[in-house]
């Protein structure tokens, strides 16, 4: 079991404990369940799927990466597969404000990273701000996603967020979490690649800019980000904090990046080169190229 996960786990209920130790306890536990492990979850701790995303809140929280403000938010998302994913907010020292990562933008990238199509709900442990309210109304779930808080009852996003202004208003066809080919040329070594696959699932329909981020580690793993933009553009997640929710919650440390590439094109409307490197610097990471797209 990752370190991280033990003081949170250690406050779980004995018959809990029981079911989620063997599936912590895997050196590649990818930090989301199957349909298959909520079925057992459920059947041996009588448990229904929402009463298990609470319990699940502190673990996803222990995910957080919080210098800045030591608090720690966590956040589940649960998709229409029946997988379950979680998400924490991070931020960087060194590097703005505007660099950090809420959790819900976290679970919600995570699960569509992971190839979830469309998402029933998200629990989190705090109210979502506006600028999360604002994020998940960039999903084809909609307003009629439903949020989950402790202690309240269940809502949908249109509670949190009456009067919404997202991609509809603005005759927005594909949304976030829809399949996505934008028919981009992959070549390169591995990392490179990794980056152009990345930037083909862009979800970029307000400035067509094309982005995505790779990250190699020293064991040469390689996690990517996708650019996923906004209706009302500042809740825009950029493909290099999309990459880091994908290393973190694999369990890696944020401050051992080897190597990063970027791909985007570069006349595009919007750049992501410069945040990027500056974030990166943050990171203690100097080496850093980027790709232009074809």
């Amino acid at each position: 079991m990752h370190p991280r996960f033990q003081p949170a786990f250690a406050t779980l209920s004995s018959s809990f404990q029981a079911v989620l130790q063997p599936i912590l306890a895997a050196d590649d536990f990818p930090a989301y369940l199957t349909p298959a492990q909520m079925a057992e979850i459920e059947a041996q701790t009588g448990l229904d799927r929402q009463a298990i995303s609470f319990a699940l809140l502190p673990l996803a929280a222990a995910c957080a990466v919080a210098p800045l403000s030591k608090f720690n938010v966590g956040a589940l998302a649960l998709g229409q597969s029946g997988h379950l994913y979680f998400g924490a907010n991070m931020e960087f020292s060194g590097a703005t404000m505007q660099q950090t990562v809420h959790a819900e933008q976290s679970a919600i990238t995570h699960a569509w990273l992971r190839g979830e199509k469309a998402l029933e709900a998200v629990t989190v442990n705090y109210t979502p701000c506006g600028h999360c309210r604002q994020f998940m109304n960039e999903l084809n779930s909609g307003t009629s996603l439903r949020i989950y808080l402790p202690g309240r009852e269940p809502a949908t996003l249109g509670d949190y967020l009456p009067d919404a202004f997202g991609p509809r208003d603005l005759a927005i066809e594909t949304l976030l979490l829809d399949d996505v080919d934008h028919g981009l040329t992959v070549k390169g070594d591995p990392l490179c690649q990794a980056a152009l696959q990345a930037a083909n699932r862009s979800h970029a329909p307000y400035s067509q800019a094309l982005s995505g981020v790779a990250l190699q580690m020293a064991d040469d793993k390689i996690f990517a980000g996708s650019y996923a933009e906004n209706a009302a553009f500042n809740p825009s997640l950029p493909p290099l904090q999309a990459a880091l929710i994908m290393l973190n919650l694999s369990g890696y440390d944020v401050l051992q990046i080897q190597r990063a590439v970027l791909a985007e094109a570069p006349d595009a409307r919007l750049i992501q080169r410069q945040a990027t490197f500056a974030t990166l610097q943050a990171l203690g990471c100097a080496n850093f190229t980027t790709v232009p797209l074809r």
